[in-house]
């Protein structure tokens, strides 16, 4: 089996939960945040959308310098509405689903690098790179927006099985 076939399925299970979370994101609760250190509710979900261009980003070239002549790159905009959130991240699910489908074995297996202002900071091969910087990233974060979601009462989606908020009765 091709390494594609294997985490296509994998990458779609995982989106469509992003989605379904990404979808409850209350828009009068943008700028909530459960504690001072945290990030907004609207920046962890404008995170989350934007995660998936990592595969498309990873897949089409051996590396990324976050910080390109010593200036960090600049930040996403942040979404305006549920609406757009939603739709920022079917886009880059689209292409990082896309980038994923073209790759052959041997391409997964080619190194990537992490850089900044010129400095490797990390490499691996880019299969190692879809699994932790894009999928288990995926499932990190949300994780973390559906617990933003409980604190402040909104339905959790089910994800992995029914949630507290979606159990059958006697489940």
């Amino acid at each position: 089996m091709a390494i594609a076939e294997a985490l296509l399925p994998e990458f779609d299970q995982e989106a469509a939960g992003v989605r379904r979370t990404l979808e409850r994101v209350p828009a009068d609760k943008f700028e909530w945040r459960p504690h001072e250190k945290s990030g907004t509710m609207i920046w962890l979900a404008g995170h989350l959308a934007n995660l998936p261009q990592w595969a498309k980003l990873t897949m089409e070239a051996d590396e990324l310098d976050m910080a390109p002549g010593g200036e960090q790159m600049p930040p996403p905009p942040t979404p305006a509405s549920v609406d757009e959130l939603v739709a920022t991240f079917d886009r880059h699910a689209a292409e990082a689903r896309a980038a994923l489908a073209a790759a052959s074995d041997a391409d997964f297996m080619k190194p990537w690098s992490l850089l900044s202002n010129g400095t490797v900071l990390m490499t691996l091969p880019k299969a190692a790179v879809i699994r932790s910087f894009v999928m288990n990233h995926l499932v990190h974060h949300r994780a973390q927006l559906g617990v933003y979601l409980r604190l402040n009462d909104v339905p959790v989606p089910s994800i992995y099985g029914p949630s507290a908020d979606e159990a059958p009765p006697g489940f």
